[in-house]
């Protein structure tokens, strides 16, 4: 049953690709019947889509932890990167849209060897009943730290 709709639905895929839509010219003809000179294309046509960009234009949004939601959950970030006096880090992770992701705090634990960070996301207590697209973004926050870092190393609080 399966097989036989992929089947079905791959055919008419296929029965679409590179032909014009059907249309029907002011006489009642369609285009190839009204116009001999505009043929069908021997070879198939094809396009090349661009690439899609960030919503942000290709950098992190920048974020601040807003502190108002539902059953915050730990999340992983992709990196950690020093500022130049190494007394703050810029954290950067993947999330989705507002209201249904948003970061509720940052955990930061320093020793004398390690700093772990902990980003914390979850829904807007502000909204109800609100439907948010599927969509991927990178948000970028910066996290102070009490002691410029030196060579400690940055953990991920979300793995441990």
């Amino acid at each position: 049953m399966i097989a036989t709709s992929l089947l079905a639905g791959s055919l008419l895929l296929a029965s679409g690709c590179g032909t014009e839509p059907s249309a029907v010219t002011a006489t009642g003809a369609a285009p190839s019947q009204a116009a001999p000179s505009q043929a069908a294309p021997s070879q198939p046509v094809s396009h090349t889509v661009a690439p899609q960009t960030e919503p942000t234009g290709g950098t992190p949004k920048p974020t601040k932890p807003e502190g108002h939601t539902d059953n915050p959950r730990k999340v992983r970030w992709l990196k950690a990167t020093p500022s130049k006096d190494r007394r703050s880090l810029r954290v950067v992770w993947w999330s989705g849209v507002e209201p249904c992701n948003v970061l509720d705090r940052v955990t930061v634990r320093e020793t004398s060897k390690k700093v772990t960070v902990t980003l914390w996301e979850g829904p807007s207590s502000k909204v109800q009943n609100v439907a948010c697209i599927e969509i991927a973004i990178q948000k970028v926050t910066t996290v102070k730290l009490k002691k410029p870092l030196g060579h400690r190393k940055i953990v991920d609080g979300s793995r441990l």
